[in-house]
């Protein structure tokens, strides 16, 4: 046995090595995600008109700052929003008249709920529904309607007998 151990040595601290690297990674994973975020989260509601690119796990934002996480997302049978539940963390209190907004950082990245702090001196508690809220863009609707106003120019009218009619006359 004695033999074996000094003759497989090497593979046995790699296997060993390679082991402890992927439960740090596995932890990292859970961490960066937002699965330690939800156990003492304070869990919010926010109804959107339109939630587009959001599902589970994306990140909640303040000024950039990843403070929580989507938990789900759920069709509302009377506004006909989108009521998403949140999971935010509690160490940052954020005013009760927040707003939230669905934004990306540029054109090919993942969409993020962006929160913007109100002014009330009350803070956001478990159960709570943000209703200032602003949806998810639809981007291929505005590049649409950006190239088919594109030219800056109506087009000409045409009189009765299918002649261009002068602006000057």
């Amino acid at each position: 046995m004695k033999n074996t151990l000094r003759e497989y040595s090497a593979e046995a601290l790699t296997g060993l090595f390679i082991v402890l690297a992927t439960i740090g990674f596995a932890y990292y994973a859970w961490n960066k995600t937002g699965g330690g975020v939800t156990a003492h989260a304070v869990h919010v509601k926010a109804l959107f008109p339109n939630a587009g690119g959001i599902n589970s796990g994306t990140e909640v934002r303040v000024a950039g700052v990843k403070i929580g996480s989507v938990l789900d997302e759920q069709l509302d049978p009377q506004s006909y929003q989108v009521m998403v539940n949140l999971a935010l963390d509690p160490n940052i209190p954020l005013p009760l008249d927040s707003s939230a907004a669905i934004t990306s950082d540029g054109l090919m990245s993942g969409s993020y709920i962006a929160l913007i702090p109100g002014g009330s001196d009350r803070h956001l508690k478990e159960g709570d529904t943000i209703i200032d809220t602003q949806g998810s863009v639809n981007l291929m609707g505005l590049i649409g309607h950006y190239l088919n106003n594109s030219s800056g120019s109506k087009p000409a009218q045409n009189d009765a007998s299918g002649q261009a009619a002068d602006k000057n006359s």
